[in-house]
């Protein structure tokens, strides 16, 4: 097989990991790709990677695609809430979400939204076995109100809260050995806009949380948290990373090779140890500033 200059840089990638990282990037099985819809919809703040200009697709999506095509992943990308509905949504593998607000309203984008029905059946459909894979504004979504946690929020695994400004991070990194994490070393720093989270599900693995005295801004003074995890939810797997406002982020390797790493294990392509292990690396996550 020939391969193109991202590809190479994977296998080199993989080859220096000595694993599977990178769930076997390059070798990917294209003749039956898992299908996985790139949901972009914003109801709520709608950012700058995922906005399209004269219908073309957004920065993200075009990275996402092309990385699917070398990855065995067949990538649609949509912002139609339609796609959801019963009789639609069993046709793909997987979903890919960067989106914002309750994506049963219309909101600020003004594409059409998900029926109360489609929400339910995406929500079964991941509890049922499908593969589901969030990036940074994944959290801002479906809102929860007061004590009552949304399903939305319990299935991907927590909920932002507010961010700081834009800064550099370091982030602890838990279990280097998940899919596409090994290039991260034992700790990492990346500039970013940086969420802050609550609502954690109790079955989190941890792969990374930040090291909130390397952070300014009153939202991060608290004890370390998560940033990075995985876990199952029924018989489906749930993938996140607060990472993803900026563009550039959207074009580093490390943040490509997390993201093909998590759709594969996602997709249950390559399998890995999701134990949880939430109170043991962050223990005092729930604490909030004052």
């Amino acid at each position: 097989m020939t391969m193109n200059r991202r590809q190479m840089m994977f296998a080199a990638g993989a080859a220096l990991m000595g694993t599977e990282a990178l769930g076997r990037a390059f070798a990917a099985d294209t003749k039956n790709p898992k299908k996985i819809l790139f949901f972009t919809k914003s109801s709520g703040f709608q950012h700058s990677v995922i906005t399209r200009k004269d219908d073309k697709l957004s920065h993200a999506e075009r990275i996402l695609t092309e990385l699917g095509k070398e990855n065995g992943f067949e990538v649609h990308c949509s912002k139609d809430g339609r796609l959801f509905e019963p009789d639609k949504v069993g046709e793909w593998d997987g979903f890919v979400f960067v989106t914002t607000g309750d994506l049963t309203q219309e909101g600020t984008d003004k594409t059409p939204p998900m029926s109360q029905e489609g929400k339910k059946a995406f929500l079964d459909a991941i509890h049922n076995g499908k593969a589901f894979v969030g990036m940074h504004c994944a959290t801002d979504t479906f809102h929860s109100h007061g004590d009552k946690i949304d399903p939305y929020i319990e299935m991907i695994g927590g909920e932002f809260i507010v961010h700081g400004a834009q800064q550099e991070a370091k982030l602890d990194v838990f279990d280097a050995e998940f899919p596409g994490a090994k290039s991260l070393g034992s700790s990492f720093k990346l500039n970013d806009e940086w969420y802050a989270l609550k609502n954690f599900a109790s079955n989190l693995h941890v792969i990374a949380a930040y090291d909130t005295s390397s952070m300014k801004g009153k939202m991060y003074e608290r004890p370390n948290f998560p940033a990075v995890w995985a876990r199952t939810h029924g018989k489906g797997r749930v993938f996140y990373t607060a990472m993803g406002h900026r563009e550039d982020v959207w074009t580093n390797a490390l943040f490509q090779g997390l993201v093909v790493g998590g759709l594969n294990w996602a997709t249950g392509k390559v399998d890995a140890s999701v134990e949880p292990n939430l109170t043991k690396v962050t223990p005092h996550y729930a604490t909030l500033p004052a």
